[in-house]
Order: C-alpha cells, then structure tokens, then sequence
C-alpha cells in the first residue's frame, strides 16, 4: 500500500503547524510503507520509501487582483499534481491549498481521499482581510472535499465537534488523530548561541512568543498585555510571515509602541529553523500562546517537549493539550466566543493574560514544576510513532 499525501508546506517551505505535522507524519510513515509527497515549492527528495516533489507557479502573467493569486495559484499546482500519473493507494491531503488536489484524485483514479483538519476556514473569517472573494472559495473546496472524502482526520475532539456542526460528514467517517512531536529532536538543550545571536540576554529571564503574524495567532493580544507586565523580564517575539501589508504595518507600529515603554522587547522577524527555535524554548520563562483559533496548537507541544511552561487561550485543542495548572495555564475559557474565537472583551483579556504571565515569572518552582510536566505529557501521550500507526491502520480500512 502507498500513501500519496499533498500538501502546500514541506521541507524547507514550512511556516506552520501543518507543515510542522506533514514533515513528521511523512517521515513515520514511511517506515510503514511507501510515501510520496506532492507540494509547492521546488524540493526533489528521495529516499527509501519516502520521496517528495515539488511543483512550482509561474503567475507573472496573472492580472486578476492580488489578493486571488494564492488561490488561483494553490489551483493550478492542484492541476499539476495530477496531470503527473498518481500511482498509490490513497490520496491524503492537508489545508485547503491541497483539496482540489485530492478531490481530482479521488474522482479521475478511483482511489480513496483522506482529508486531515488542521484548521477550518469558517472559523477564520479574518481570512477575507487576506483572499477577498478567494475565502468565498476556499470555503467552498473545504467543504466539498470534507463531505466527499472517506476519511476526515481530526488533531482533536473540540475539531471533530466543529466538524460535526459545520458540514454533513458522517460522524462515522471522522476520526481523532492528534498531532505529535518528536520528543529526541525536541528537548532542552544547553547551548545559548542563537538568544545570543539575536540581542537576547541569556542572563534575564524571558517570556517567549512563536507564530505567524496573523489574527489567528492573537499576537496583537500579547503585545496589548505588554504594558501590564511586571519589569524584571524580557519580551521575544519570534514573529514573521504576516498574512497582509495591514497587518504587518499594525504589528509594527505595536512593537515600536511597546519597546517606547518597556525596555526588553526583542523582535525577531525571521521564521527560526529548528534548532534555534528549541533553543529558545528552552530557555523561556514560559512559552505565550494568545491564539483566538487553534484546532489543536502544536506550538505549545513543542515548548512543553522542551521543559517550558505554558501560558494559552482556552480555545479549541489547545485545551486538549495544556493541562491547567499542570503544565502551563489556559487564559480566560469564559470570555471566548465559538465563532469566530475572539475575546469578547479584549482589553480584559490582555489584563488576564498578562495577570497569568506575571504569575508564573515571580514563581521559578513553579516554571521548573509545569516544565517537568510539560515534557512527561509530551513523551506519554504524543509521539509520532504512534500518530502513524493510526493513520495506516485507518488507510489499511478505505
């Protein structure tokens, strides 16, 4: 049996979580049968029972408005990915960039598709401020492929309940797969190279954020707390990728606000590779997750791999993955809306989020305590050994 799984991110074209789980269930996989990945970029690899491809676009001839160039563009290399003879058994794709994708497959081979939800696009109406009409669209190929595939794969039981509410899939069809991690590459480690390398001083605490710069992502959130922060401690913001020229202008200004009053806030504006991005969570006070919508929050898996605590909203998976007052704390459950997930009061918010950062940085026992914690419930509930296994036995049953 071979999988063929399309995706937009893969090595080294990842930006976020769902590229994150692609990279590490491809890799798994593979030592169970034969993989190949279909995505957008250039990559070219092959290796025993694993090859991967990519498809580029060229869009210079494109005049419709820009805000529609991913969309026609996530198009044409869906086209592309089956005008190249499918040879496998399964088709399974990830974000709505692959769907059209897997739909074209499923109908043109004959061969069953399989649709992981990493994120639902009813849920993330911010998304108009980046397609335009495109969202229109993309909301559409979501659902058509969810409602026609023969297996939808939810990374937790909060997705597999919006699943549910949102679209006729047969509950029968929708299964729970977490996301995972790789506890031996995620791990504290010793070496402070990469705080230094980016002005971070290694000798002063820090809280620590990761993420696109997008609504999703609520960093605005985290940047409208930093003037309730108590002092003593620094503010990195590890933040690229932003969804719009809009947005990036606002974080921007935000930033330069927050650093006028605070000394200690550090902007990375690059995406980290690996290694420096474990580094940084090692050595984090406490990793902030102020996310509005996350169906299940693999950033936070990653900090608690690395003996970090956590500090997140009480949204979607993330309440699946940080245990309150265990491994980290969960922000203000009571004030967020279903849909979309924003705080209905966000000056409160912020107050209550940096209320519980402040709690966790006056108290070390504490930090060291959750950490602990954090890296045993990454070791005994997610490992990708085991995330594999499951999506086999359910390709084994199509």
């Amino acid at each position: 049996m071979k999988a063929l799984l399309l995706t937009n991110e893969y090595p080294p074209r990842i930006y976020g979580g769902a590229g994150v789980h692609v990279e590490y269930l491809s890799r798994e996989l593979a030592k169970l049968m034969p993989v190949e990945v279909r995505c957008f970029g250039d990559q070219n690899v092959v290796q025993p029972n694993l090859s991967a491809m990519g498809f580029g676009l060229v869009s210079d001839a494109y005049t419709c408005p820009k805000q529609l160039n991913p969309v026609f563009g996530a198009l044409q290399r869906c086209l592309d990915f089956n005008t190249t003879d499918i040879r496998a058994d399964v088709v399974h794709c990830h974000t709505w960039y692959s769907h059209f994708g897997g739909i074209l497959a499923k109908l043109n081979y004959g061969i069953p598709l399989v649709v992981t939800v990493h994120s639902l696009e009813p849920l993330r109406p911010w998304k108009r401020e980046q397609l335009g009409g495109g969202y229109d669209f993309t909301c559409w190929v979501e659902k058509t492929a969810l409602e026609m595939a023969d297996a939808v794969i939810a990374v937790s039981d909060e997705t597999r309940r919006d699943i549910e509410r949102l679209f006729g899939v047969d509950p029968n069809k929708i299964h729970i797969i977490y996301n995972g991690i790789d506890p031996e590459e995620y791990r504290p480690v010793e070496s402070h190279a990469a705080l230094k390398r980016f002005g971070v001083n290694p000798h002063e605490p820090y809280i620590l954020f990761v993420g696109r710069i997008t609504r999703q992502k609520g960093i605005i959130h985290l940047l409208n707390a930093i003037k309730h922060l108590d002092p003593g401690f620094q503010v990195v913001l590890c933040a690229g990728a932003p969804d719009t020229p809009e947005i990036a202008a606002e974080m921007k200004q935000a930033v330069a606000a927050a650093q006028r009053t605070r000394p200690g806030v550090i902007w990375i504006e690059e995406m980290l590779d690996n290694k420096s991005k474990i580094e940084f969570y090692t050595h984090a006070g406490a990793f902030v997750c102020p996310s509005i919508y996350e169906p299940f929050g693999i950033i936070n898996l990653e900090a608690m791999a690395c003996g970090t605590a956590v500090v997140a909203s009480a949204v979607g998976g993330i309440r699946e993955v940080v245990r309150h007052g265990e491994t980290g704390f969960l922000v203000n459950v009571e004030q967020m809306q279903e849909t979309p997930f924003d705080p209905l009061d966000p000056a409160r918010f912020a107050k209550d989020l940096a209320a519980r950062i402040n709690e966790l940085m006056a108290d070390p026992e504490k930090r060291i305590a959750f950490g602990k914690a954090g890296r045993q419930r990454a070791l005994d509930v997610f490992s990708w050994s085991a995330i594999a296994r499951q999506t086999r036995d359910l390709y084994e049953t199509l």
